[in-house]
């Protein structure tokens, strides 16, 4: 499948994933919906690759790996996600998750010595000033709300939407050295997802979180959604991509993602953008294409 479509499916499916998470705030602690979903994906995952005849078994450094990717990207990143939609509006909390076109390059540079592409920086800043436009009147007003005695624990949201961002950057490092072991794209991700519902799954327990089960059918459409769409493929998309066109390329569908969840909340969630947030996704998408279009030849 080329890599334009991969980035397109990834988008579109992430886009429309932080709304439906809101569909399983309240009724099941969002630790426990977050096992729920990964539980289910990995499941699914592992049934493929019997019905492809693979073997399960992996050799036990790369099962280290997988762990550590569990831990970050289906784990922290996640329980961080879901908790961050309790006081935040989801597509404020997808737009934050656009801040990785910055962390993504620092940490290639830092960990895999990669030189950091000055048109990679240029296209994140472009992106992230059209992210500041889409998140600034928001924040402008909940800061206000704040002072004004009216406790919405924004910034607790915020912390935790951040922390989400910085550990899935972690994850995509991780996933480079996992590649470096296997090629197998849907094996490693089974593992790795189970992996990262065992870790919250520790984490519930722990932190004395009710395992129930949900009686509102949205909940259940929206598991289904989230594991099968939002888990097993978008993500088959994305580990995809990092590998064919690198980390730094691929975490430019985290600006996209926000503008898809802001068409979304002006529908489902009472979100009226102004001209400021509609220049912001100007910026985002210029930013975008800017990003991933060809290098220039050298003569």
């Amino acid at each position: 499948m080329p890599s334009s479509l991969l980035f397109i499916i990834a988008s579109l499916i992430w886009g429309s994933t932080f709304w439906a998470i809101t569909q399983q705030l309240g009724e099941v602690a969002p630790a426990v919906s977050v096992a729920y979903r990964f539980g289910l994906a990995s499941l699914c995952l592992f049934l493929w690759c019997l019905l492809k005849k693979e073997s399960l078994r992996l050799p036990w450094k790369l099962q280290g790996w997988l762990a550590l990717q569990g831990f970050f990207t289906f784990s922290l990143s996640y329980v961080c996600t879901y908790t961050s939609e309790q006081y935040l509006v989801s597509a404020l909390v997808a737009v934050l998750f656009a801040l990785m076109v910055i962390w993504s390059p620092i940490t290639e540079r830092i960990f895999f010595k990669k030189p950091l592409s000055w048109r990679i920086w240029g296209a994140a800043f472009v992106s992230i000033t059209g992210v500041i436009l889409l998140f600034f009147p928001a924040l402008k007003n909940n800061w206000e709300e704040t002072h004004s005695g009216h406790d919405t624990h924004f910034l607790l949201g915020l912390g935790l939407a951040l922390t989400a961002t910085l550990a899935s950057t972690f994850g995509n490092v991780v996933v480079v050295k996992v590649r470096q072991h296997s090629q197998n794209v849907l094996l490693t991700m089974a593992w790795a997802m189970a992996w990262g519902t065992a870790w919250i799954s520790l984490f519930a327990m722990i932190s004395g979180e009710q395992w129930t089960l949900p009686s509102s059918i949205n909940y259940w459409l929206s598991l289904i959604y989230l594991s099968l769409f939002g888990s097993v493929i978008a993500f088959a998309c994305y580990f995809t991509l990092i590998h064919r066109i690198g980390a730094q390329k691929t975490v430019f569908i985290g600006v996209i993602t926000p503008i898809i969840s802001v068409l979304l909340s002006i529908q489902l969630e009472n979100y009226h953008p102004g001209w400021i947030e509609w220049s912001g996704m100007v910026l985002c998408m210029a930013g975008v294409v800017w990003a991933l279009r060809g290098e220039p030849k050298r003569a």
